[in-house]
């Protein structure tokens, strides 16, 4: 049977690369690119700057497809349209996009309600799964991350600029999800087994002045 050409929802954390890592290693599938949504040269609430994330997909030796926002919070028709557009302006050749949503939250249903009209499946390869096993399995597979961000309405400032790593999981307050799945923190991968070597990155300061902290570096 042929491969279904999928591509995958890229926010440069670890829950996308792991959704790429079980991708790459599933004959069902074939990865065709990875694809960011992005406002003023950053990820949102990773706030990457994109051409790091461009970097990344060189790593992984992927295509990019960029898709720009109109904010931070568009209306859910401009959102849906926008991405739909990004990705058939992309002339890459899609059956499928895969996302690395972990909460069986209505989430899925969100994100069918859009894609599959469009004449696309969904893949959830993460979806219901338990968060603290696939945080052992995203540093088991060498997956190495910098927390990026914190929002410190869930999380002291003191996590931003960690290394995401079995005693920064075991640190977490009681009701913290250890992958950040409820928006606690978020993640930068630095080097995962997809990549063709490290991420080149250095941290440089903290920058506190709002409710999210977020971790600066040079590249």
């Amino acid at each position: 049977m042929k491969p279904i050409n999928v591509i995958i929802s890229w926010s440069s954390g670890k829950d996308s690369a792991l959704t790429l890592l079980r991708l790459l290693e599933d004959p069902r599938y074939n990865v065709v690119g990875l694809f960011t949504t992005y406002l003023a040269d950053e990820v949102p609430f990773q706030a990457t700057p994109i051409d790091v994330v461009y970097q990344q997909a060189n790593l992984a030796e992927l295509p990019l497809v960029t898709i720009l926002l109109p904010s931070v919070f568009p209306a859910n028709d401009v959102y849906q349209s926008t991405v739909i557009m990004g990705l058939k302006d992309s002339e890459l050749n899609i059956d499928a996009v895969a996302f690395g949503d972990m909460f069986c939250n209505g989430i899925a249903d969100y994100r069918r309600s859009y894609i599959e009209p469009a004449g696309w499946q969904c893949v959830f390869p993460l979806m219901g799964e338990d968060s603290s096993q696939l945080a052992l399995e995203i540093i088991t597979r060498g997956i190495q991350t910098l927390v990026t961000t914190v929002d410190t309405q869930q999380l002291t400032g003191d996590y931003c600029g960690q290394w995401y790593t079995p005693e920064f999981i075991d640190s977490l307050p009681s009701g913290v999800d250890p992958c950040g799945e409820n928006g606690e923190f978020h993640t930068l991968v630095i080097a995962a087994p997809c990549f063709k070597r490290r991420l080149a990155i250095s941290p440089s300061f903290i920058e506190r002045a709002t409710r999210f902290h977020y971790q600066r570096y040079l590249y």
